[in-house]
């Protein structure tokens, strides 16, 4: 079972140069199936082309936007519908956590979903793209646990007697006390909205407002040529732009994922330790 996990391990680490590879290779050593390990003639072609579109600087901007502002959202909404379900004396607890465990098996579809965005004007909005899934129940049920496992009853009684509230108990006490898990549900947001697009492609209708992914994709849409429509006289020119589009493919992977890859490293430990709670322990 080691060796496998090692032989797996090894293999997504030898993809990942490789993709790296073709990104900085020339277009012509990429067609031509030269690229193995290492950049064959490399070169800045693939990131020139994607970082000349302004359209990826107006993707990013927008991408960023959303990614913001709906994981501040998703985390705000998700921990403190954690805190009312960890609550045993609220009477509804379990019949609300069965009701929204439902819809991790079952959805009503994306015709209602979007004429439900519809009906509350959100179409064309950012809401349309942070509202939906601002509660994620799995990450609701490993919040609620986190807190049942990690801070005590005691600590609810002692703000009790001294006249705090339900309101000072989760800002004062439980808030400062989960930051592993308010780290898990950040990261686990981020990378959602973050690689989001689906959204983005039914309810936008203004380019200016797509997100990265999807300016990304319009790239690659509109580097693709039909081999039907080659002739003499253009043949050389839409070769090359063929050659283009293939390297871009790479630029564009690491241009989309090299945000998440330079995050990730200062919130892993948090990841780490809120991904074990409520793990069994001997």
């Amino acid at each position: 079972m080691s060796g496998q996990l090692t032989t797996s391990i090894a293999g997504h680490y030898a993809s990942a140069v490789t993709v790296v590879s073709c990104s900085f290779s020339s277009a012509e050593s990429l067609v031509q199936g030269q690229v193995f390990f290492l950049p064959v003639n490399p070169g800045l072609q693939g990131y020139h082309a994607v970082f000349s579109n302004k359209q990826v600087w107006r993707g990013y901007y927008n991408t960023i936007v959303y990614t913001a502002l709906g994981t501040a959202i998703g985390v705000m909404v998700t921990i403190t519908g954690s805190f009312v379900l960890s609550r045993k004396e609220f009477p509804m607890r379990n019949f609300i956590t069965a009701l929204f465990t439902v819809t991790m098996f079952f959805g009503g579809g994306m015709i209602p979903f979007y004429l439900l965005i519809k009906n509350l004007r959100l179409v064309d909005t950012i809401w349309a793209i942070v509202l939906p899934g601002a509660f994620n129940v799995w990450l609701g049920i490993v919040g609620r646990t986190f807190i049942q496992s990690t801070i005590s009853e005691e600590l609810f009684e002692a703000t009790s007697l001294d006249g705090g509230s339900y309101f000072h108990f989760f800002t004062r006490v439980v808030l400062p006390l989960s930051k592993p898990i308010l780290a898990v549900l950040a990261l686990n947001f981020a990378v959602g909205h973050w690689n989001s697009y689906f959204n983005a492609l039914i309810f936008f209708n203004d380019f200016d407002k797509f997100p990265l992914q999807l300016v990304l994709r319009n790239i690659l849409i509109s580097n693709k040529i039909d081999p039907a429509s080659l002739n003499a006289t253009d043949a050389k020119t839409l070769m090359e732009k063929q050659y283009l589009a293939e390297l871009m493919k790479y630029s564009l992977i690491i241009v989309s994922s090299a945000p998440l890859l330079i995050v990730y490293p200062f919130v892993q430990k948090y990841f780490i330790k809120g991904v074990m709670v409520g793990s069994i322990k001997g």
